[in-house]
Parts: C-alpha cells; structure tokens; sequence
C-alpha cells in the first residue's frame, strides 16, 4: 500500500510539474538556464571567498574581487527574473530589410521585362531618347538601263 501511495504521490508531482509555467519556461529556455547557472556560480564563489575568515563586513567592504562576484550574480538574477516574467521571445526571420530590397528589386526587373513600354522608358533614360527622322534623299535615283541594250 506504501508504494502504490508513493506512486500516486510522484505521479501528482509530475502532473503539477507539468502545469507550471514556470518549470516549463525553465526546461525550454536555454538562455534563461544560462543566466541562473550563472548566477550560482558566481554567489558559490563569493560565498566562498566571504567564509575565507576574515569577518564578514571587512571581506564585503575590502575585497572587490568579492564585490565584483556578488554584482555579476545580482545581474544573473536579476535578468533570469525579467526572463521569466517576460513571455518567451519568437524568433524573428533574418534579413527583413535585405529580403525586402531583394523583392523590390527582382519585382523591377520583372515589370522592366514584361512591359515595353516600361522598357522603352528605363532605356530612354539612360541612354537618351532615340531620334525619329525622316530620310529624304538629295540625290537622283539611278535610271534603269534600256531593255534592248546589251552589254559589251
């Protein structure tokens, strides 16, 4: 009976577990992980170096290497508490304005393909508008040759 009340006991741990946001935000995220790894093991280290024996507030006021522990895992708590308060962040597909210039662009040369008129347009600028003209010639056509003369 001991076990079987056990049993039920871990499985309604694990149903809780399961329900918590907070444990899941911990499990899927990874940089909030970090930052409580972090965290502890900078606040063991300064633990450590607060416990050398010197009393406590000479170790605080004296040693800025503890001083400087004791910052960087103040910093590591304090951003895996934003980190958890803030829902978790979607990541963003790269190159937004890129990708965007480089649909501008294949769009241009589409449209300049496509319509003649757009072409004629784009070539007119760059290159100068064709002259239209009209050739009128100064000079005589050439006679035929009389149709009973030979050559010889």
């Amino acid at each position: 009976m001991a076990a079987k009340d056990r049993i039920n006991k871990a499985s309604e741990a694990a149903r809780a577990a399961q329900r918590n946001r907070y444990l899941q935000r911990l499990l899927e995220d990874e940089d909030l992980r970090g930052s409580l790894v972090t965290a502890y093991g900078a606040a063991r280290s300064a633990y450590g170096r607060m416990t050398n024996g010197k009393p406590a507030t000479q170790a605080l006021f004296e040693d800025k290497k503890l001083q400087r522990e004791l910052k960087e895992a103040a910093d590591a708590l304090r951003e895996a508490s934003s980190s958890l308060r803030e829902p978790p962040k979607r990541h963003r597909r790269k190159g937004g304005a890129g990708r965007s210039l480089l649909l501008l662009a294949v769009a241009g040369v589409a449209a300049i393909a496509l319509s003649e008129g757009l072409r004629s347009k784009v070539l007119d600028l760059l290159f100068g508008s064709e002259e239209e003209f009209d050739y009128s010639s100064t000079t005589a056509p050439a006679e035929p040759a009389p149709a009973g003369a030979t050559a010889s």
